[in-house]
């Protein structure tokens, strides 16, 4: 059918100084085409088929050993309120985070130093998931303490947004680690249906970025804004940091990394981030 098809388009083409001009044969082949079904090798010629997934990308992107949920916080603060907002959340969030009660731990606490100015980022994990999350929320909605911590905060802030992540399964967990440390946020948004290929091309690259230890954890949204990647990396300091990235180009596949996922990116951000006082990552 294809062969008899191009075949008649082909005999009602004629070469003319002006190019290829078209006789009454291709007429009737293109109305001949217009009436073969859907499912003709001629539509399949344009239609590209979809392979249909099995699972969600959570699923095989996430770990499959544990049930951690993250939520990132980020708060802009009244410039002039910044250190009464600090002094406030050292107060507060630790006794959340040592109470066995509440099923989660406070990961990290910072404030942008480079970036967004004036602004606290914190991260939480909920060990067992949306279950733990929703305990928690029930629970510190009967917090005094909390309460008249969210009261206050109120004033100080000019507006707040969250996540709710999944870490990526081919990253270390974020654990306590001594200080002092600086530590960089470096947030993706990427192409929608890019999520598979950016893991697959990670799970490579983080081994080849580990070898100062400078990894601390890798995120993906699941709530919040959409396809959207969080990379947390530690230093020593500044030229630490530019020392440690510089040396990546020097082993072998990290610009190939580069090279495949930066067409997968919409828009990239960089916050470099100071612990607050009693954040476990110092």
């Amino acid at each position: 059918m294809a062969i008899r098809v191009l075949q008649t388009v082909g005999r009602g083409l004629k070469q003319t100084r002006s190019g290829l001009h078209a006789s009454s044969p291709v007429n009737v082949a293109l109305r001949s085409l217009s009436n073969v079904g859907d499912e003709s090798w001629f539509k399949s010629l344009f239609v590209r088929k979809v392979i249909p997934r099995k699972d969600a990308h959570s699923h095989l992107l996430a770990k499959k050993e544990d049930n951690n949920l993250y939520k990132i916080q980020f708060h802009n603060v009244k410039p002039e309120c910044l250190d009464a907002y600090n002094e406030l959340c050292e107060d507060v969030l630790p006794s959340i985070h040592t109470d066995p009660e509440y099923p989660c731990e406070l990961v990290g606490t910072w404030n942008t130093w480079y970036g967004e100015q004036d602004q606290a980022v914190h991260l939480w994990r909920y060990r067992g998931g949306y279950p733990a999350l929703t305990e928690v929320m029930n629970k510190l909605r009967q917090n005094k303490k909390f309460m008249e911590y969210r009261n206050e905060r109120g004033k100080m802030l000019l507006s707040r947004r969250n996540q709710l992540l999944l870490e990526f399964s081919f990253w270390n967990e974020p654990v306590p680690r001594p200080g002092p440390n600086i530590y960089e946020l470096r947030s993706y948004q990427l192409r929608p249906g890019t999520m598979i290929e950016w893991g697959n091309y990670w799970a490579r690259a983080i081994e080849i970025r580990q070898q100062n230890q400078e990894a601390v954890g890798g995120f993906f949204s699941q709530i919040g804004s959409l396809y959207t990647v969080h990379h947390l990396w530690a230093y020593k300091d500044l030229q630490s940091r530019e020392n440690t990235r510089n040396a990546a180009w020097q082993r072998d596949g990290w610009d190939e990394v580069v090279y495949y996922t930066v067409p997968l990116i919409q828009h990239m951000e960089s916050r470099i981030m100071i612990p607050m006082k009693n954040s476990p990552l110092k």
